[in-house]
């Protein structure tokens, strides 16, 4: 839906910006927090969580950078090969979220989702 993406655009900067969030909100909180967004329609854009989003998904994002960073230093194998301009929509971001079964979203965080994104998206050859 269009208003899905307006309201969290910019959420899936997650691999081109810096955050200072902690992206330890688990998946179900988030995907709950975009479906209440989403059915506020553009009501949602005052709404706090619309910020909140996107610095989880940002933090998520700064994370997986500075592990392949530390890997790279390190000389270990990369935990995936995403091209220099890596960039998604939201819908496909909250797409993945959804691909996590029910039961795991509680227990899933927004860093753990990014990293299995780009492994699954961008793997090394």
């Amino acid at each position: 839906m269009r208003t899905a993406g307006l309201i969290l655009g910019g959420v899936l900067s997650v691999c081109a910006s810096s955050a200072m969030a902690s992206g330890d909100m688990s998946v179900a909180t988030f995907l709950a927090k975009a479906d209440a967004l989403k059915a506020k329609g553009l009501g949602a854009l005052g709404s706090p969580d619309i910020k909140l989003l996107r610095k989880e998904a940002e933090a998520g994002g700064a994370i997986y950078r500075a592990r392949l960073q530390s890997d790279k230093a390190e000389g270990k194998p990369p935990h995936s090969c995403p091209p220099k301009s890596a960039s998604m929509n939201s819908d496909q971001f909250l797409s993945h979220l959804r691909s996590y079964p029910a039961a795991a979203r509680p227990r899933t965080t927004i860093t753990t989702a990014v990293f299995d994104l780009m492994k699954k998206r961008y793997p090394c050859p």
